[in-house]
C-alpha cells in the first residue's frame, strides 16, 4: 500500500460518516496526541501503544478504521494486519508512517465516505508534518526508514534499488546495531511485494528444538506440546518477504530444509507429507563471518552460496561520520514528539567524536537517555551524553545482535 496523500483543503462542514469509530495504534505519543486533537468530537476514538493493546481494544470495542503504525515493539505489523483482517471483517486498516506521521491511503478509495472524510481531514496535517517538522530527516532518507547521506550508505542505497524489482536472495552483512533490518525492510518496501507481508525471523532467539516448527509449520500432535496445527513463518510470508536475522545461528539440520525451500519453493509441515509451494522472497543478515563458519563446518557451503547471490555490506557508524548528527537529531525528534528539544553544538561535537562500537543502536540509547535529562531545559548538552569508552573489540564488532 503506497501513500497517496492529496493536498485537499479540509472543509469543517464536510459531513462526517455516521458511527465512525477509529483506533489509533502507535507507540509514538506525539502522533497519538495530534490525531486525538484532530478527531476529538467527530469520531469515537480509541488508542493503543502496542500491537497487543490494539488487538485487545478491537476485541473489546471494535473499530471502523484502524490507523496502524508500521513499527511496534511487540508485534510485526504485517502479521498484525493479517490477524485484524481475519478476526475483524469490515474493519479497514490504514498504515501509518511513524517518521512523518502521515496516514497511507489506498490509491483507489472508491466511494467509502470514511476514507474520503479522513483523507481530506488529514491532508493539511500531512503536508505540514513533512515540510516543517521532519524535512531534515526526510531529506536525508535515501531508502525508506534509513537515515544518512554518507558515501558508504549511498552505495548501499544504489545496490538496494538495483535488486528490489527482482526475486533474488539478498545477504546483508554488517556489525551489530548497524541497521541491517532497516535495509532489509527497505528492499521489501521498494519491491513489487511491498503490499504483502514482511516477516522477520530471529534465528538466534528461537530454541533449536522449535525452529523447524516455527519456520515450516506443524500439525497437531507433531511433537510434544503441539496442541494445534500451525502454518510456519515462511508460509505467513506468502507473496511477500521473509527476513532471516542472524542467519549464522541457524542449526545445521534446519539449514538443509531452508536450502530445499530456496531451491524448490516448497515447504513441508512437521507431522504431515503435505507439501506447499510458496512464492516468498528471502533476505538474510548476519554480523558473523559466514565463510569462516563454512570452513569450520558450522554452516553449509551450498546454503551460503544460495543466500549470497546479492551481498550487501552495511558500513559501521564510525565510517559514516556525516550521518551521526542526522541520526542523533532524528532519534531526538522521535523521543521528544512535539516538545522543543535541541542539541547544543558542543553535544553534536561530542557525538561526532565517538567511535560507536555499538553503532546506531548505541547512538539511539545515548540519545534517549540524553532526552530524559534534557527535556525540561530544552537543550541536550555534553554532560547529558553518557558515552562509554570503546573496548578492545570495538573494531571487530560483536558475535551477537
Amino acid at each position: 500500500m503506497s501513500a497517496a496523500i492529496h493536498s485537499v483543503p479540509y472543509d469543517p462542514g464536510l459531513p462526517v460518516p455516521r458511527q465512525l469509530s477509529v483506533l489509533v495504534a502507535t507507540p509514538n505519543e506525539g502522533i497519538r496526541k495530534s490525531l486525538r486533537e484532530k478527531l476529538r468530537g467527530v469520531a469515537r476514538l480509541e488508542e493503543a501503544a502496542t500491537g497487543a493493546e490494539a488487538l485487545e481494544r478491537l476485541g473489546r470495542h471494535g473499530a471502523r478504521l484502524v490507523i496502524l503504525d508500521r513499527n511496534f515493539p511487540d508485534l510485526n505489523s504485517d502479521e498484525l494486519i493479517g490477524v485484524i483482517e481475519q478476526q475483524f471483517p469490515g474493519t479497514e486498516v490504514l498504515p501509518l508512517d511513524s517518521l512523518t506521521g502521515a496516514i497511507e491511503f489506498p490509491p483507489e478509495l472508491g466511494d467509502d465516505p470514511a476514507f474520503r472524510w479522513l483523507q481530506e481531514m488529514e491532508a493539511p496535517k500531512a503536508a505540514k508534518t513533512e515540510v516543517e517538522t521532519c524535512a531534515p530527516a526526510a531529506a536525508a532518507m535515501m531508502l525508506p526508514g534509513v537515515i544518512g547521506t554518507s558515501a558508504g550508505l549511498r552505495e548501499v542505497a544504489s545496490l538496494v534499488r538495483s535488486v528490489t524489482r527482482h526475486r533474488t536472495a539478498v545477504l546483508i552483512t554488517g556489525e551489530t546495531g548497524a541497521g541491517k533490518e532497516l535495509v532489509a525492510e527497505a528492499v521489501h518496501k521498494l519491491s513489487p511485494r511491498s503490499d504483502k507481508p514482511f516477516i522477520t525471523v530471529n534465528c538466534a532467539a528461537i530454541p533449536e528444538t522449535l525452529i523447524e516448527a516455527e519456520l515450516f509449520g506443524h500439525t497437531r500432535g507433531a511433537f510434544t506440546g503441539a496442541d494445534r496445527s500451525r502454518l510456519g513463518k515462511i508460509h505467513a510470508a506468502q507473496g511477500g518477504t521473509i527476513f532471516f536475522d542472524e542467519i549464522g545461528e541457524l542449526p545445521l539440520g534446519s539449514q538443509s530444509k531452508l536450502l530445499r525451500f530456496l531451491e524448490s519453493g516448497e515447504v513441508q509441515r512437521l507431522g504431515t507429507s503435505d507439501v506447499f509451494r510458496l512464492d516468498v522472497r528471502v533476505i538474510a543478515a548476519t554480523n558473523v563471518d559466514l565463510e569462516k563458519r563454512v570452513a569450520e563446518g558450522r554452516f553449509r557451503e551450498d546454503l551460503f552460496y544460495r543466500l549470497s547471490v546479492f551481498p550487501l555490506e552495511l558500513p559501521p557508524l564510525r565510517e559514516r561520520l556525516e550521518d551521526i548528527p542526522l541520526l542523533a537529531r532524528y532519534f531526538l525528534q522521535r523521543f521528544a514528539g512535539e516538545q522543543p528539544v535541541l542539541f547544543s553544538a558542543e553535544a553534536i561535537q561530542k557525538l561526532s567524536a565517538h567511535h560507536w562500537p555499538g553503532n546506531i543502536r548505541e547512538l539511539r540509547n545515548v540519545v534517549e537517555r540524553a532526552f530524559v535529562l534534557a527535556c525540561e531545559s530544552g537543550e541536550v548538552r555534553p554532560e547529558h551524553l553518557l558515552i562509554r569508552k570503546p573496548c578492545a573489540s570495538a573494531h571487530r564488532g560483536s558475535e551477537s545482535s
